[in-house]
């Protein structure tokens, strides 16, 4: 990765805004300097600026900042391996201001563009603005950037991977965000917007009440399914951790893509995942299903770290660590997100594939319920036109709760 050691706002601005009206813009930016974050010491700043800007918000659960600064840390992520990413912070008399990421997927550019990213396409993420005119430093910045590295469009907020982080909660901040999703300011959609993107994409995620059974339809074809002798759906089984995730891994990278928006997993976030998951995995709650021996459908289902995380406020030390130890053995009453679930391309459209989904819904809402006492789940993110899911939330009856946009433009 080439080093960008920056430079002046207006330069940045005048390259952006070079079709007219930039006279007020640079007014009023003159004293914004955009700073690229190179080191461990910049990367922690980095970490902590966006950490003040969510310990604003209301709702938001303060995350463990360990965890939050291996993710930017090019040692530690393995996202790293096969992207790009220079990472920038907004000055104002000596504060920080803002801070936004530049990266670049190599994998993302080697998928067919008609799937959404493709050549040409760079991202931003980890978007936070004191107001509109740091918001306009620095997407302008992080288009400068990618432009340098030969971009030609810029896609975000996605923070880094399409697998960790993606879209800008645009509507439910009046819901408390669960694991590994977003939350954000209502008016940052206004800035970027403004700033010329257009959304490109909508997210969904769906909250469902699970203390009650689904209905008749759902219920006929569960049944069914628990007839049908090729057919076997059993939990994950912990003793086997590493085959388990790369069947599951395995599965996913095929039933996921021909959607918008995939970049397959590599080898080194296969074993990444495995070892952040495996203290959260449940096996009573994690499902993969089988036809004639052979697995063929999988769903995850986490017990929603954030309900622990804000009673810690993100502290493991000095007495974090043993409440959320405690919570992993039992999270009673906790939340359920399933941020996963797919089943190979063949059966895509078929009444198998819509058995199998039900068969592991229904057996994870029964363990749900009665081992951990839960009440509420959560699907997502979902796509807005992945027709096979939304099928299957609207189903099941679960209602939208959070929206999140991912917005593009052109570069040049």
């Amino acid at each position: 990765m080439r080093e960008w050691r920056g430079g002046d706002t207006d330069t940045l601005i005048k390259r952006k805004y070079e079709d007219g009206g930039v006279t007020d813009v640079l007014a009023r930016e003159a004293e914004i300097r955009i700073e690229p974050v190179n080191d461990k010491r910049q990367r922690a700043a980095f970490v902590d600026l966006g950490r003040a800007f969510s310990d604003r918000l209301e709702h938001f659960v303060p995350q463990i900042r360990s965890e939050q600064l291996e993710l930017v840390d090019p040692a530690k992520n393995p996202f790293f391996g096969h992207a790009r990413v220079q990472l920038f912070m907004a000055m104002r008399a000596g504060k920080p201001v803002g801070r936004i990421s530049a990266h670049i997927d190599e994998l993302a550019l080697a998928m067919p563009a008609e799937q959404g990213f493709g050549p040409g396409t760079g991202f931003f993420g980890y978007f936070d603005a004191e107001d509109e005119d740091v918001a306009r430093a620095l997407l302008a910045a992080a288009e400068a950037w990618l432009a340098g590295e030969g971009m030609t469009r810029v896609i975000g907020p996605i923070s880094l991977s399409i697998w960790e982080e993606p879209g800008l909660l645009v509507k439910g901040q009046e819901h408390p965000p669960m694991m590994m999703m977003g939350h954000h300011p209502a008016h940052y959609a206004g800035w970027i917007e403004a700033a010329g993107f257009t959304r490109v994409k909508t997210l969904y995620t769906y909250d469902l009440n699970i203390t009650h059974g689904f209905g008749p339809l759902v219920q006929r074809l569960v049944q069914s399914g628990q007839r049908n002798e090729r057919i076997n759906v059993r939990r994950v089984d912990k003793s086997r951790w590493d085959e388990e995730v790369a069947t599951i891994l395995a599965i996913l990278n095929d039933a996921w893509s021909d959607n918008w928006g995939f970049v397959p997993f590599t080898p080194a976030e296969v074993a990444y995942a495995g070892k952040k998951l495996r203290a959260i995995i449940h096996e009573e709650l994690n499902m993969i299903a089988e036809v004639d021996g052979r697995p063929v459908a999988f769903m995850l289902t986490w017990p929603d770290a954030n309900s622990a995380l804000a009673k810690i406020k993100g502290k493991l030390f000095p007495f974090g660590w043993f409440h959320m130890l405690r919570w992993l053995r039992h999270p009673k009453g906790a939340g359920m997100r399933v941020p996963l679930m797919g089943v190979l391309k063949e059966l895509h459209n078929t009444r198998m594939a819509g058995t199998l989904a039900f068969m592991m819904i229904e057996a994870i809402r029964l363990e749900a319920t009665t081992k951990f006492q839960s009440t509420h789940g959560e699907l997502g993110w979902v796509l807005e036109d992945n027709q096979g899911m939304v099928a299957i939330a609207d189903t099941i009856q679960s209602k939208i709760n959070r929206e999140y946009a991912i917005y593009g433009r052109k570069l040049g």
